[in-house]
């Protein structure tokens, strides 16, 4: 086995599951380099961790990551686990370290996904659908589209959203009415947010009409693995609301036409010419019976984890991939897998499709928690997971999201 260390940039619960992989594939640490002094991965006996207070800041991203490239002379793999590190490692492959090793992805290609402006406009007439969409300029706009209620509003520019903090901040919204909408967009205005708004239409049905998909492209611009999840539930606190809460691999309730989105993905991305992980957040539409999709992430998504006990070892796919140079084997993961970040009570109490909760409960067992590593042995580490598995409790009943 050549030799060679995994740089993973981020302290989330993304950032941990990708040590796990590391430690659960290779028997070593990964380092992580992170802004935030995150929950998920204190305690850890798996991974090494230092924080930048301006890692955000990219002359300073450049020189942190040359600085740890100069303590070794082999190579480095470098993980990203946000846009906003991506977009750096894109932007800058010219400016480091020769013995870093990450994916080679062109910028203006990336911002086509991170934008979701960008990404609803460039990919309109593609192999995939999406929902009914408008654009909304906080400063130019006054006058809102008629549009029927409720809808989602989300940013556009998701890294430019992510960097600013005010009361009332959501990852998404649901807006009842015309009214809330102005009240919305105000608050997005006032707290200094330049770039346009989604407006989009709400696709009718609970949490178990969203999907989750999550593929590999290969060096050569093929795709070599896809999943196909069905979500019961999602997170509900206001930073984390479309974010999977528990989620069950080959698992189609609703009987979506599942085969044919997976070959529309695999044309999108063998079409896209990027290489890496991305995950699709899609949405069951029963009216016309297609999945529309919402977002795709140019990165392993917060609970992409499921794929590796399914055969998928995230790291060491992009290890054989490009450290090892391996030819990757296809896999089209079909296996029945329940993640679950949230305890049995917040399945049995709030997941609205019974024939998904019945299942859940059935594979409950043998579930994966990403958070949950029999090797990382730590009595902090398993206390605070206690607490956060209590702490779910408050956010269901006090969450401002409604199905």
């Amino acid at each position: 086995m050549k030799d060679f260390e995994i740089l993973i940039l981020g302290s989330d619960a993304n950032a941990y599951y990708m040590a796990r992989c590391t430690y659960e594939a290779f028997h070593k640490k990964a380092h992580l380099i992170g802004k935030n002094r995150l929950a998920f991965t204190k305690y850890s006996n798996i991974l090494s961790i230092e924080y930048y207070d301006n890692l955000w800041d990219e002359e300073e991203f450049v020189r942190i990551l040359n600085d740890y490239a100069s303590l070794y002379s082999s190579k480095i793999l470098v993980i990203s686990t946000n846009e906003t590190y991506s977009i750096f490692l894109a932007r800058n492959r010219k400016n480091l370290s020769d013995n870093l090793v990450f994916f080679s992805q062109d910028e203006k290609l990336l911002l086509t996904l991170t934008n979701k402006e960008n990404f609803y406009k460039t990919y309109k007439k593609s192999s995939l659908a999406f929902p009914e969409t408008y654009y909304f300029d906080v400063f130019k706009n006054s006058i809102v589209p008629s549009m029927t209620y409720p809808i989602i509003v989300k940013p556009a520019n998701v890294v430019e959203y992510n960097h600013l903090a005010f009361d009332g901040k959501n990852k998404i919204y649901k807006v009842e009415s015309e009214e809330e909408l102005l009240e919305i967009i105000s608050k997005i205005q006032n707290a200094g947010y330049k770039d346009r708004l989604i407006l989009q239409e709400f696709i009718p049905g609970d949490d178990s009409y969203l999907y989750d998909s999550v593929v590999y492209v290969d060096r050569k611009g093929k795709v070599k693995v896809i999943s196909f999840a069905e979500i019961g539930i999602q997170e509900r606190s206001k930073s984390m609301v479309g974010n999977a809460a528990a989620l069950i691999n080959g698992l189609n309730i609703h009987n979506g036409p599942v085969e044919e989105m997976k070959k529309n993905i695999i044309t999108f991305m063998e079409n896209l010419g990027m290489n890496g992980f991305f995950e699709f957040d899609m949405k069951y539409d029963e009216r016309t019976n297609t999945f529309k999709v919402l977002e795709i992430n140019a990165r392993q998504g917060r609970c992409s984890y499921y794929i590796s006990p399914l055969g998928a070892n995230l790291v060491e796919v992009i290890a054989e991939d490009l450290i090892f140079k391996n030819e990757i084997k296809y896999r089209d993961l079909k296996n029945k897998c329940l993640l679950s970040f949230v305890p049995k009570n917040i399945i049995r109490n709030y997941v609205s499709n019974f024939k998904f909760k019945e299942e859940a409960l059935k594979l409950w067992k043998k579930r994966i928690s990403p958070m949950e590593c029999k090797f990382d042995k730590n009595i902090k580490r398993f206390l605070m997971i206690k607490k956060r598995l209590w702490h779910y409790k408050k956010e269901y009943e006090n969450s401002y999201w409604r199905e």
